[in-house]
């Protein structure tokens, strides 16, 4: 059935056209070729977060070879790539397998309910205003993991008095120039280490101002033996090569610095002089004030400097890091508890994010609220009594499509179980033994503790949780049964007009 025949009822359908849902939707119809889904997207346009962030110097901390989808490789020079780059690759993939015309804009989802009388899910968008509603058999959720309409920004003192202007990175205004400005950048983590360096090439300086310090790892932006691989093999073994080969070395360094952490510390401080060189003022930059925090590696995200961009700006005195605490905003800029004052025309609140499951969309089953604080997750994907439902969650050490992928390839594979068996719906149903709760994601950032008693949880033992290493993920997935006798099964209604 080609999409222009689509109506409202429809097999699957998939909440959201970033790179989750593009990935779901090609592994489902891979597999199920049959199978009729539409793609439900908020937005005018799709890309997810690469469509949305649009600040200077947006770019991804996972090499694109993992982040790329393993059907359809990148295969561009740069290892690190910027987020135009990753939203043109996404668009190209989407419209080269026809997964675009699938796609459904500007329907915002606004509630669910799944029916055990039917097994179906009625699913009401609202579009410009008006209630359109879908059903389908499956529902995934592929919306990212954060709040598209807010990003955190706490309130600090005197910030209605400030002069200049004061703008998060999330809504990035179009008619912002820093030429010429002293720019202050509040934040430590990813996206100001990003900012930094991209708006000190035209700012007249740039402050980092942090609370405390962010392990930052200087790292090519080109991979050398990768595109020497790709010069001298065969394309598709090159890819499997490249792709391997970082996996392998992303798992390696995640493991040594939980196992070693002293031992990684050393490695990025090491790192981290070396790139700063010895041409700076140390007496401003250094390195144990300002890049050695007093947590353990990967106890938060590691953030990349792609060929050392921010220790350059330092270097180059383009910018500058300060480390301590917001007293008050002044019309002139930010007084520091120290008494330090930092002069700014512009202020970037680069505070993180608020994260929100699901595109913030209630989950009702049978017409009762779905609590997913106190649900347990199976496989990574699916919730404790909650039928024919999954979504997309990446991996937060290593690259986010690695696991999605697996997820979708997943479903793909429970649906075409489903259907060859006759089943109406799956549900993961958990054993009294299995009821040890964990927290879904171990970081200790501000804005996954900020929702920790929001998200679902993790049970200690497999199914309920999964290895958070690509290779064993990848060998389960291979290997693991559908009918495990944790997903419970329940047969198609016959209806009295079909029985003879």
């Amino acid at each position: 059935m080609s999409s222009a025949q689509l109506g409202p009822d429809v097999d699957v359908v998939i909440v959201g056209a970033g790179i989750s849902g593009i990935d779901f939707a090609y592994r489902l119809n891979q597999r199920n070729p049959a199978l009729r889904y539409v793609i439900l997207e908020a937005r005018a346009a799709l890309g997810g977060t690469w469509d949305l962030f649009r600040f200077p110097g947006i770019r991804s901390d996972s090499d694109i070879t993992t982040l790329s989808f393993p059907f359809r490789p990148y295969r561009g020079e740069k290892s690190i790539v910027d987020g135009a780059t990753i939203r043109r690759y996404v668009d190209e993939t989407a419209r080269h397998y026809g997964i675009d015309r699938h796609i459904r804009y500007g329907h915002s989802v606004v509630a669910t309910d799944w029916s055990s009388a039917t097994a179906r899910w009625t699913v009401q968008c609202d579009v410009a205003g008006e209630r359109v509603t879908f059903t389908c058999g499956f529902l995934l959720a592929c919306a990212g993991y954060y709040d598209y309409a807010r990003g955190h920004a706490p309130e600090w003192p005197g910030s209605a008095a400030f002069g200049g202007r004061l703008v998060h990175p999330q809504f990035w205004p179009d008619d912002l120039d820093v030429s010429g400005k002293r720019v202050v950048v509040i934040g430590s983590g990813a996206t100001a280490v990003t900012l930094v360096p991209a708006l000190s090439k035209d700012a007249a300086h740039v402050t980092m101002l942090q609370r405390s310090p962010s392990y930052v790892a200087s790292l090519p932006s080109r991979d050398g033996l990768a595109n020497s691989l790709r010069k001298r093999l065969p394309r598709r073994l090159a890819d499997a090569l490249v792709r391997w080969k970082n996996v392998a070395y992303s798992s390696l360094m995640y493991r040594l610095a939980r196992r070693r952490p002293e031992r990684f510390r050393a490695l990025l401080r090491g790192g981290a002089l070396r790139a700063l060189g010895t041409a700076y003022d140390k007496s401003r930059h250094d390195v144990d004030v300002h890049f050695n925090p007093a947590y353990q590696p990967w106890d938060q995200r590691l953030c990349v400097a792609p060929d050392g961009d921010l220790f350059k700006a330092l270097r180059e005195d383009r910018a500058t890091v300060v480390t301590g605490r917001i007293a008050e905003f002044t019309p002139g800029g930010i007084r520091l508890e120290s008494g330090e004052e930092l002069p700014a025309d512009v202020v970037v609140s680069a505070t993180g994010i608020a994260m929100q499951f699901f595109g913030g969309v209630d989950l009702t089953v049978d017409g009762e609220h779905v609590d997913i604080a106190n649900r347990l997750v199976y496989k990574g994907m699916m919730l404790d009594g909650v039928p024919n439902f999954a979504f997309a969650f990446g991996y937060t050490h290593s690259s986010w499509t690695l696991k999605v992928d697996l997820n979708a390839r997943y479903v793909a594979k429970l649906l075409r179980h489903m259907k060859r068996r006759g089943f109406a719906s799956a549900t993961p149903v958990p054993r009294s033994s299995e009821l040890t709760r964990e927290p879904l994601v171990g970081l200790t950032s501000g804005y996954v503790q900020r929702a920790a008693a929001k998200m679902p949880q993790r049970g200690a033992h497999m199914p309920w949780r999964t290895h958070d290493n690509y290779a064993l993920d990848f060998l389960a997935l291979l290997t693991s049964r559908i009918d495990d006798g944790t997903l419970q099964f329940a047969p198609a209604k016959i209806s009295p007009a079909n029985t003879s």
